[in-house]
């Protein structure tokens, strides 16, 4: 089995449960803005960044480098519906670009925001984007339960399913 093979399965298994959770966000009332704490980002910030982080990987296998402009800004889906939109793009473009690469294109990468720069082999880049993924998809799942909203389960069922 190849490495793109590899991180095609993890890829894919997580999509699946993060979708699930996607699906729970309520953007369409006024919970969009809630924030469990001063220095969180709103519900809507957070669902925005983890509908788009499944396209990142694209960006470490389109090319070599890089670089977030200055004043970068997301753009916040304004429904549910939207959300999940946004974020089955991301995962059907990433998914495209993984079945063009071959290990051989797997070399290193460089991002570069401001004065940060860092550069990584692209296997360990794509699988720390998953995993920044999963960090960020449990964050989220805590704003859901804070507002009492259920929580489908990620490697079986959750509490609120059995």
């Amino acid at each position: 089995m190849t490495k793109r093979q590899t991180i095609t399965i993890d890829y894919d298994d997580e999509m699946k449960s993060t979708r699930k959770l996607v699906e729970g966000v309520p953007l369409d009332d006024t919970q969009r803005r809630y924030k469990p704490h001063e220095k969180s980002k709103s519900f809507e910030r957070l669902a925005t960044h983890v509908a788009q982080l499944p396209w990142w990987p694209k960006t470490a296998l389109a090319s070599d480098l890089f670089g977030l402009r200055p004043g970068f800004k997301l753009c916040i889906p304004v429904s549910t519906a939207e959300l999940l939109d946004s974020f089955d793009k991301s995962v059907e473009e990433e998914r495209a670009s993984f079945d063009n690469e071959t290990d051989a294109e797997m070399q290193d990468w460089t991002f570069k925001f401001d004065d940060l720069s860092s550069t990584q082999d692209r296997t360990k880049v794509i699988r720390s984007f998953i995993k920044h993924l999963v960090h960020h998809r449990a964050k989220l799942g805590v704003y859901l339960r804070l507002n009492g909203i259920a929580i489908p389960g990620m490697y079986g069922p959750s509490a609120d399913e059995t």
